[in-house]
């Protein structure tokens, strides 16, 4: 039966060329032209698991080994993002299993530890070799398709920092700060005072190592702590950023979240948040949000703009970097193949297998599915003295 329908189904797509090799031996190919990618189906019973849910039952099969994929993955990636089978509904049971996971993992102080160390505690060493040298994990700025995954980095955090208006003597928050580039870049070029945030031991670790080796140590802080316990000290600053972090904090802890933001930045201020999120709202798909980030939610530009209304926070500017985030994960995915023998002997054949899902599909998530880059500048209080074109940005 499930033979069946699965042969009827890929039938009926149109554009897309591939091959499939069933658990009986036969091998079927479907489309023109020669095949992107061949699927290799080693068990019937996984159909069921992929009827009930694409993402996740064809996740969990590939990681076991019950699915191989013969060639592009991404491309692969791309033929789900472009079939309404993806969108079918979810079992009743697999609805509750998923709302019991999204509760448990929602962005409570503690809670909020333990997803960020799911996920960024898993090794210095494992990120050094695929994010590129400034260990930027996040999307890069690309001013041309050809530029290095080090060169698009530096143009981000050039453009981020131009997009604050930092002056020498400043105060600077980076919550979520990562392994310290921004803060260290935002120093080192624009002589600010710089505070990084973050909730991984291994980033904090990293993070204050480069401070003491840049001679930065009085004038950079780096420290692993909470955003909300920053507030309960007093502590306020000139400028506030946060890259790639927003999407951790869930739905139900916007109200909080802007709320520290208004308590910690001065009047006139200025920030910039620089987030992954949709067109409309919602959390990541099953597959994503039990193995690769627990918790998270991606906003919809509604949800933010509403949340910041509530304050004096006022949005002054607003880019969708979708393309270039895309960009970014062809970049992490290939230097992710490279060391592939010794990703495997780190974290063993499974992890390879669901990294390399995550990292393809994102790729393709922001090239032909509903993913967003959301960059966005904004004052605390009214600012009428800010360039009105982004000619700025641009200058040397």
């Amino acid at each position: 039966m499930y033979k069946h329908f699965l042969d009827r189904w890929f039938r009926g797509l149109v554009g897309y060329a591939f091959g499939v090799r069933f658990w009986d031996g036969s091998l079927k190919t479907y489309g023109e032209g020669a095949p992107a990618f061949t699927i290799s189906i080693k068990k019937e019973s996984v159909l069921g698991e992929i009827a009930r849910n694409l993402s996740l039952g064809f996740g969990e099969a590939y990681m076991r080994g019950d699915i191989d994929v013969e060639g592009s993955v991404p491309d692969l990636v791309k033929m789900f993002h472009g079939t309404d089978l993806k969108k079918s509904s979810l079992s009743f049971g697999a609805k509750i299993a998923n709302f019991i996971l999204r509760q448990q993992h929602r962005g409570r102080v503690g809670r909020a530890q333990k997803n960020v160390e799911h996920h960024y505690d898993l090794g210095n060493d494992f990120y050094a070799m695929w994010l590129g040298k400034e260990r930027l994990y996040s999307c890069a700025y690309f001013r041309s398709s050809q530029d290095s995954i080090d060169t698009a980095q530096e143009q981000k955090l050039e453009h981020i920092c131009k997009k604050l208006f930092l002056s020498s003597g400043e105060t600077l928050l980076d919550i979520g700060c990562g392994w310290g580039a921004l803060v260290i870049h935002a120093a080192k070029k624009y002589g600010v005072k710089a505070y990084g945030i973050t909730l991984s031991k291994g980033q904090f670790e990293y993070a204050s190592q480069r401070v003491r080796e840049e001679g930065l140590t009085g004038q950079i802080t780096i420290e692993l702590v909470d955003y909300r316990e920053l507030i309960r000290r007093g502590l306020t600053f000139d400028k506030v950023v946060s890259v790639g972090m927003f999407e951790h904090v869930g739905l139900k802890q916007y109200p909080e979240y802007f709320v520290a933001t208004d308590k910690l930045m001065k009047l006139g201020g200025v920030g910039v948040l620089h987030t992954i999120g949709k067109m409309r709202s919602g959390a990541f798909d099953p597959w994503i949000e039990k193995y690769i980030f627990p918790g998270a939610h991606l906003p919809g530009l509604d949800e933010i703009a509403t949340t910041l209304n509530r304050f004096t926070l006022r949005i002054t500017d607003i880019e969708n970097w979708r393309s270039h985030y895309a960009l970014t994960l062809d970049h992490w995915l290939e230097a992710f193949e490279m060391n592939i023998e010794k990703i495997r002997g780190m974290y063993g054949e499974s992890f390879v297998r669901m990294w390399r899902l995550y990292l393809a599909g994102s790729s393709a998530g922001f090239r032909y599915g509903d993913l967003d880059l959301w960059q966005i500048q904004f004052t605390k209080g009214l600012r009428n003295d800010l360039p009105i074109t982004r000619e700025y940005l641009y200058q040397k």
